[in-house]
């Protein structure tokens, strides 16, 4: 049986008057890998907080493995400005003979310059370096808090794979549902002050989520049916009360507690139908940017954004992708080409620095001083206070001040303030990062039904494939790849193309190393007739997968086409391996 690394019994914590969760209990054993999920404010920061000790609590146990060695990634981590990246990462042990590990660690998650200080690092590199910190601790048991935030595609999918591989009991917060129906097991749900277990990962803690709040509706309802006949009971029970009579009196309350809950219902999707945009969006045209010879943005870039298109644009950070839409906003200036912009798009720009309110406002002001009221189409206006309700603040939340927010509320309020000025065109710069799940659905189906244009960078997978049609990937250098499809369709075929280089190479390797024939066996008749065969079989099915690899990435392929195609690639891939190893096998013996 696994041994339990933490348990935690009866926990309770609260602030003033507010109940974050009441005696909730879970227990972690080793090698779990464990996901919390929660909506912004409910209290998740506090529990990982209180599990590592940053936070007190009112009451119940916390209960650690003796001498278990914990890793701690926090959200934002601290370092001393000062100090080299390499001396970053022995903080907590010291220079020793590790040194050599945190070297190969450091270089796997792409920081080469160890001897830089870190005030000089972006966020994301600051990331990477306290990743490399808690690993080369070698814990038994890594608290990982939102680990994907502000990590590129790339590293997101290291830390991924690495997390995949390791023996180690892992217990992280994230909104990136990618990640944790990748690596985690088991999902606590913090909801409604209590603490909900799922034995699965995220796909399965959809599933039987949605079993869990239909089951309490129908108790509710239950409870409720039954609570009108007993309250009736109450009102005209005699004074003098026999046992019977306590006793029923005392279960007439537990059933008023388990009708007055309230269970939120899926929201009605917002759909804002008063958008138009006309036909002429925007044309870029050859434009080049650099911000020196190692640096270059675009180059002679063209591209003709259509109307109603839902664009990504991913890549490593450091390639340009910000750099690109401020251009098309005209923050940044080209160095040569220039964008042609149709007269009727409006831009509704979520930059990542573009968090400023006035703390001392309340909510529904910041949003109220945009506007009363949002036109949603067919002679329907929501008020601001509904349009906020709608993205999940409470009526008490929208009179709190703005301070009182956490980050990803803080960022859900920009978001509002965003769509409330009613643009045509969305450009959204990593509008994910800090939001809660519950939030990102309901921002997915807003924009899957916006009739206007969107371009969006992010580097959350899951939000990717759900909104977007089509990707712009930012290779570095100016490469630039147009691929007509979301982000799962593009790393299936990334990886094809990927195989199919090394199955080449292998080839080409295979064939240099063949020995003079005289030295060798001689192949039968039968063989050779198989060889010249499978020589034909191997350049069609090669010509097939180039032809199917360049409609993929020409931009003018149907729904329906990219479908096929894509479940195609697998299985001609499958029958080049297997007649390629046979190819090679009476390469051997020619």
């Amino acid at each position: 049986m696994p041994i339990p690394y933490l348990d935690v019994q009866n926990l309770t914590k609260s602030f003033g008057d507010k109940v974050l969760f009441e005696n909730i209990s879970f227990s972690i054993a080793e090698g779990q890998k464990v996901g919390i999920i929660a909506q912004n404010g409910t209290g998740k920061s506090t529990l990982l907080s209180i599990l590592t000790g940053k936070e007190g609590y009112d009451s119940g146990e916390i209960i650690y493995k003796k001498d278990l060695k914990i890793g701690i990634l926090e959200q934002a981590p601290k370092f001393d400005p000062s100090e080299s990246v390499l001396d970053a990462c022995f903080n907590h042990e010291g220079i020793n003979e590790r040194i050599l590990k945190a070297k190969q660690i450091l270089t796997q998650l792409k920081i080469s310059n160890l001897e830089q200080p870190m005030r000089e690092l972006s966020g994301g590199q600051q990331k990477r370096v306290a990743l490399a910190n808690v690993i080369i601790t070698e814990p038994d048991f890594l608290i990982l808090d939102e680990p994907t935030n502000h990590l590129d595609l790339e590293m997101i999918e290291w830390l991924e794979g690495y997390l995949k591989r390791v023996n180690k009991s892992i217990l992280l917060v994230t909104h990136d549902r990618f990640f944790i129906d990748r690596i985690c097991s088991v999902i606590l749900e913090l909801d409604n002050k209590q603490i909900y277990t799922y034995r699965g990962n995220y796909s399965y803690f959809l599933e039987k989520r949605s079993e869990r709040i239909n089951n309490t509706k129908a108790e509710i309802q239950r409870a409720n049916n039954l609570y009108r006949r007993e309250l009736e009971w109450m009102r005209r029970m005699p004074q003098a009360r026999g046992h019977k009579a306590k006793y029923r009196e005392d279960a007439f309350y537990e059933l008023e507690k388990t009708a007055k809950q309230k269970i939120e219902d899926r929201q009605i999707r917002l759909k804002n139908n008063n958008v138009y945009i006309g036909n002429k969006i925007f044309e870029c045209q050859y434009i080049s940017k650099a911000w020196d010879d190692n640096n270059i943005i675009t180059k002679d870039f063209y591209y003709n954004f259509a109307r109603y298109e839902k664009m990504g644009i991913i890549g490593n950070n450091g390639t340009g992708k910000s750099t690109f839409i401020k251009m098309l906003l005209g923050i940044e200036t080209p160095d040569s080409g220039k964008f042609d912009i149709g007269e009727t798009v409006k831009f509704g720009y979520f930059s990542q620095d573009g968090l400023k309110f006035n703390d001392n406002d309340k909510v529904i002001d910041v949003v109220k001083n945009i506007a009363e009221y949002i036109n949603i189409g067919n002679g329907k206006h929501i008020s601001a206070s509904q349009f906020l309700q709608h993205f999940l603040f409470t009526p008490e939340q929208q009179h709190n001040f703005v301070y009182k927010l956490s980050g990803g509320e803080k960022r859900k309020l920009y978001l509002c303030t965003i769509l409330m000025k009613e643009p045509n065109f969305l450009v959204l710069d990593e509008p994910t990062n800090d939001l809660d799940i519950k939030t990102l659905q309901i921002l997915e189906e807003y924009l899957a039904d916006f009739p206007g244009c969107v371009i969006i960078i992010s580097h959350d997978r899951y939000f990717m494939d759900k909104v977007v049609d089509h990707l712009l990937v930012f290779n570095g250098q100016g490469n630039i790849k147009d691929f007509p499809g979301n982000y799962t369709q593009y790393r299936e075929w990334h990886s094809l193309k990927s195989k199919s280089q090394e199955k080449e190479e292998k080839k080409e390797d295979m064939q240099k190393k063949k020995k003079p024939s005289d030295t060798r066996n001689k192949m039968t008749y039968k063989e050779k007739r198989e060889f010249e065969q499978l020589s034909k079989e191997i350049e069609e099915l090669e010509n097939e997968q180039r032809n199917i690899e360049e409609a993929l990435c020409n931009g003018t392929l149907s729904i329906e086409e990219i479908t096929e195609y894509s479940k195609r690639l697998p299985l001609l891939k499958e029958e080049l391996d297997i007649k390629e190893m046979r190819w090679l096998e009476l390469s051997e013996i020619e």
